[in-house]
């Protein structure tokens, strides 16, 4: 979110002040659902400058800092946040809740309150439709990664099973906090055992394709992107996250592909039987179908879904039949960012509708899970070239998402 004419900021500003009740309840929404710290610095500024008070903010992925009022008479509110999930539907809704608050057609105070029914809201999609959709990104991941039938199939069977456990840990707060480590050996032992019941089947690619949602991928852009608009504090921390998720993930991966050892001849890395071109097609159809469900949105977003996915994935191969794989990253991206930014002025919507689901179809994460496999397995040669072309794919994401603003500037956010 941005602004069009900022109004004069008030000289004070008082704490029981319903604007600035809204303002903070709306940036603990918005970062509860995902949105980077530097859009919500810059979300929260410009909503407390068109409400007329004086705000200052500072965001990390765990935490909210805002200040009110002139320098000597500051009052200042700490909010501690933990880092959330997207929730596209709900970015709407605050989204059109905040433009009504600014054009005077709903009071603060009771935007606060719709605030917090938006928040409350259960989930669009429920449990087993949650698993399916987990199960959908991955087997369409396979056929991404150049897997046949098997390694889809396989996939599919995986990413339910991720789904299933991600339903369960999330009901226990404690268990949370190792789900990507069980999961990723849970998968990895079933990446072998399918592969013997589907033989000749990659288990390498039914592993990473079946924990491709789990991958922070996503989060390393964020991070990067982050950083490149100088917010350092946040980027450092989310990006320190990422990595710590890649090598849980790999020694959960190491963990349950020990099991392996009782297969003497099962071939990890097993040349897939290749499908026909036009799979593809398929597979974008039904990976936007599936990232509806994991990204929250309604359903009549999913073609706003299907169109972004359909411009970064062909916006990248193009790119990389050109250029190579790091810059073709960055075509795409930069075909993705004008789509979204255009999209965004036309239907009035935040560019997170499409921008997010994109990046997905974009995002480095299996790079990162393969640098992690390798230096698990003792060859760092390979591991840091692979880490090091993995940012590489993220620096040319960021830097793509950029250069779009320069071609089709952003939609004004309040």
């Amino acid at each position: 979110m941005s602004l069009t004419t900022e109004l004069p900021r008030a000289s004070t500003a008082s704490p029981s002040d319903p604007a600035i009740a809204f303002a903070v309840k709306l940036g603990t929404a918005l970062h509860q659902y995902g949105m980077p710290a530097h859009l919500l610095e810059a979300t929260m500024q410009a909503v407390a400058s068109r409400l007329g008070i004086d705000g200052h903010f500072f965001v990390t992925p765990t935490g909210i800092f805002a200040s009110f009022g002139t320098p000597e008479e500051q009052r200042t509110t700490m909010v501690r946040v933990q880092p959330g999930s997207v929730n596209l539907e709900k970015t709407i809704l605050l989204d059109e809740l905040t433009r009504s608050v600014i054009a005077g057609e709903t009071e603060t105070t009771t935007a606060s309150g719709q605030i917090d029914e938006i928040v409350a809201r259960p989930s669009r999609y429920g449990r087993a439709v949650t698993a399916i959709g987990f199960g959908l990104a991955s087997a369409t991941s396979a056929r991404f990664f150049g897997g046949g039938w098997r390694e889809i199939a396989g996939a599919a069977v995986i990413g339910v099973v991720t789904g299933v456990l991600a339903v369960l840990l999330e009901r226990w707060g404690s268990t949370a906090r190792v789900f990507e480590p069980v999961a990723s050996m849970v998968a990895a032992a079933l990446a072998v055992l399918l592969a013997q019941a589907f033989a000749p089947a990659s288990i390498y690619v039914m592993t990473v394709a079946g924990l491709i949602v789990l991958l922070p991928g996503l989060t390393l852009t964020i991070a990067m992107r982050e950083l490149a608009s100088q917010n350092l504090v946040a980027g450092t921390a989310r990006l320190t996250g990422a990595g710590l998720v890649f090598f849980e993930m790999g020694f959960g991966v190491a963990l349950g592909g020990q099991l392996i050892k009782l297969f003497p001849g099962a071939n990890a890395f097993a040349e897939p039987i290749p499908l026909p071109v036009w799979t593809e097609g398929i597979a974008i159809l039904v990976s936007s179908l599936g990232l509806t469900v994991l990204f929250k949105a309604r359903p009549r977003d999913y073609g706003s879904v299907l169109i972004a996915a359909i411009v970064a994935f062909w916006g990248a191969r193009a790119g990389t039949s050109l250029l190579g794989p790091e810059l073709g990253v960055c075509i795409g991206a930069m075909a993705l960012g004008i789509t979204a930014n255009a999209l965004s002025r036309i239907v009035d919507r935040p560019s997170a509708t499409w921008v997010v689901p994109g990046l997905m179809v974009l995002v480095p994460g299996s790079l990162g899970f393969g640098s992690v496999s390798q230096l698990i397995a003792s060859d760092v040669v390979s591991g840091v070239e692979t880490a090091f072309q993995m940012l590489l794919v993220a620096v040319g994401l960021v830097t793509g998402l950029l250069l779009s603003n320069v071609f089709v500037p952003p939609r004004r956010e309040v």
